[in-house]
């Protein structure tokens, strides 16, 4: 293999138009974050994506023994703790039994002393379904305005969802789509979980996948997702091997077109996740409620890279500081 691509700042440069539009979505955060206990009838605000909680563990990231000698630099440590949240992608806390099957595996990795390394929300499809920011940007503010104000803004997101349709119509795309739809009802735990943009890796980038290896597909099929999650954390123990790929050519690994896998990259096994059975802390806790997975809060060398990753270093910050605020004020435990 020729050697991987160094990271360039040039990857995520915004724009003017994406900087002013990005500046409108954090005001659609905001209000969205403001009005969200009463959108999910909730006695607390909520984040603005992935709001529904299912648990929140600790583990460990165990760094694998035969990792290339190259790339064993970047770990000082055999093992790490970690802090993991498992959530469902819905904007509004769903209730009812039944979950739309999109899930995410948010990671958050300490050293010894507890200071958070890097944090990495991973998420059961592997693609992104736009990777035009200014197309992202606007059909987010219309979903966020369209819980508030509802039908006065269905024409607008309508509109602005129509503009994302053809980018999803690639062989890419569609392949993953169809593997998807086989597998929606599938225990949550037992998916892969992909980083879907890229991340460096020190001076280099990446994309991440973790696949668990002791899930069964049907596990707790006649319980909702947040009893079947609960119920195997208390009983069993969970293993996912962690594998990375790098990124060597812009055209067979592009950084900023999301809806596209990366081929010609081969998955190396950099280490394992390894949850213990009855490790669940309480998900009601406000301190485990403000958790934040904000990528950009990890160190340098672990960094996201891309134009779309650069939009969640805002939007996270906008989202847990209008949080902390109303929660404060709610006194929420």
């Amino acid at each position: 293999m020729p050697d991987p691509l160094r990271y360039n700042k040039n990857f995520e440069k915004l724009s003017y138009e994406e900087k002013q539009l990005l500046e409108e979505t954090k005001n659609s955060i905001v209000d969205f974050v403001e009005y969200s206990s009463t959108i999910s009838d909730v006695n607390y605000a909520t984040r603005n994506a992935h709001a529904k909680t299912y648990a929140v563990l600790k583990g460990e990231f165990i760094i694998n023994k035969d990792i290339p000698g190259d790339l064993k630099y970047v770990f000082d440590s055999e093992k790490y703790e970690i802090v993991a949240r498992l959530s469902n992608a819905h904007l509004k806390i769903n209730k009812n039994k039944r979950d739309i099957p999109a899930y995410g595996f948010s990671i958050k990795i300490k050293d010894e002393s507890g200071r958070t390394i890097s944090n990495y929300p991973l998420v059961n499809f592997p693609l992104f379904p736009v990777s035009s920011v200014s197309t992202f940007l606007q059909f987010f503010t219309s979903l966020n305005r369209f819980f508030l104000k509802k039908w006065s803004n269905v024409i607008p997101l309508l509109n602005h969802f129509y503009k994302i349709i053809p980018s999803t119509l690639n062989p890419s795309f569609l392949k993953n789509v169809w593997k998807f739809i086989l597998n929606k009802n599938n225990f949550m735990l037992s998916f892969d979980y992909h980083s879907v943009g890229a991340y460096r890796f020190d001076d280099k980038m990446i994309k991440i996948k973790m696949s668990p290896r002791n899930v069964q597909k049907n596990f707790g099929r006649r319980n909702s997702v947040k009893e079947s999650v609960e119920n195997f954390c208390l009983n069993q123990d969970y293993l996912a091997d962690v594998f990375i790929q790098f990124c060597y050519d812009l055209k067979d690994q592009p950084i900023n077109k999301l809806n596209v896998e990366w081929i010609n990259s081969p998955f190396i096994k950099i280490g394992e996740i390894k949850i213990d059975k009855n490790s669940l802390l309480n998900p009601n806790n406000c301190e485990n409620e403000l958790l934040s997975f904000n990528p950009f809060d990890s160190a340098e060398i672990f960094q996201p890279v891309g134009k779309i990753q650069k939009l969640r270093d805002e939007a996270y910050k906008v989202s847990l500081q209008t949080r902390k605020k109303i929660n404060k004020l709610l006194k929420y435990r």
